[in-house]
């Protein structure tokens, strides 16, 4: 275990270096940049060896996948985020088992994590007779969430276009549970992680042009960059990266 730790430090730390380097280019504070440890198809004491290392964000793609590692994992203080494509027959159980939902991608899905969150808030309470407009939600009691937008234009992949984006925004923006964040994407996969730099900044002017609209304090987040290209999305104005093979090694072949 001694050797599993050390080597979870070694790759955490070369991580960190890597994230420092680009946000020094950026003029940037990489103390500003969360890190994501994407923990897919690794078991619950791999993530443990990170959090032991100092990592307290991790990501999932599956509902099922994090709740059959939950319960070995219940005693640790980090922020658990669901980052794949959530099916409304999983909202329930996904509102229950992580911290943030950080692939909303329709204004259905973002209604239904809506109720979700106000049941459950109000599970067992007796006050249930004020509307929603005459009581406002504390912050404890909202869901945070990111809406995730489709930078692949493949055909499968999730996530809302740029048309249909300011209204989804809006939409959320509108549900007292929920603590809209920011944005999420991920673009194709490209061996030059130059050639995905159009896609992140891509992302980012969406940001821009939305807070043109709506609001220059919304949005904060910036989810966009992984292990192979992260340096470029951070050059771009990624705030949170999600960074699972440079953490953990090659995901297990299931």
């Amino acid at each position: 275990m001694k050797g599993e730790i050390n080597t979870a430090a070694a790759n955490l730390a070369r991580v960190k270096e890597r994230i420092e380097r680009s946000a020094s280019r950026a003029g940037r504070n990489a103390k500003d940049i969360a890190l994501i440890a994407v923990s897919k198809l690794h078991p619950a004491e791999r993530i443990r060896e990170l959090y032991e290392a100092g990592v307290r964000h991790f990501g999932e793609n599956r509902v099922q996948e994090w709740e059959s590692k939950r319960a070995a994992l219940k005693d640790l203080d980090a922020t658990w985020h669901l980052i794949g494509h959530l099916q409304s027959n999983k909202v329930a159980r996904a509102v229950q088992a992580f911290c943030t939902i950080d692939s909303v991608d329709s204004i259905s899905l973002a209604e239904r994590l809506e109720r979700t969150k106000k049941d459950f808030n109000t599970e067992g309470t007796e006050d249930t007779e004020k509307g929603e407009e005459e009581q406002s939600v504390a912050p404890e009691m909202r869901l945070r969430v990111l809406v995730e937008v489709r930078l692949d234009p493949a055909a499968a992949k999730s996530g809302v276009s740029d048309e249909e984006l300011p209204a989804l925004v809006e939409a959320v923006m509108r549900l007292p549970h929920l603590d809209l964040r920011g944005l999420m994407g991920v673009p194709p996969y490209m061996e030059d992680a130059e050639k995905v730099r159009p896609f992140f900044r891509h992302l980012r002017e969406l940001r821009d042009t939305l807070r043109s609209k709506f609001g220059r304090d919304i949005l904060p987040v910036l989810s966009m960059g992984m292990s192979h290209d992260f340096e470029v999305a951070i050059e771009e104005g990624a705030t949170e990266i999600r960074v699972g093979t440079a953490l953990f090694g090659e995901r297990v072949k299931v």
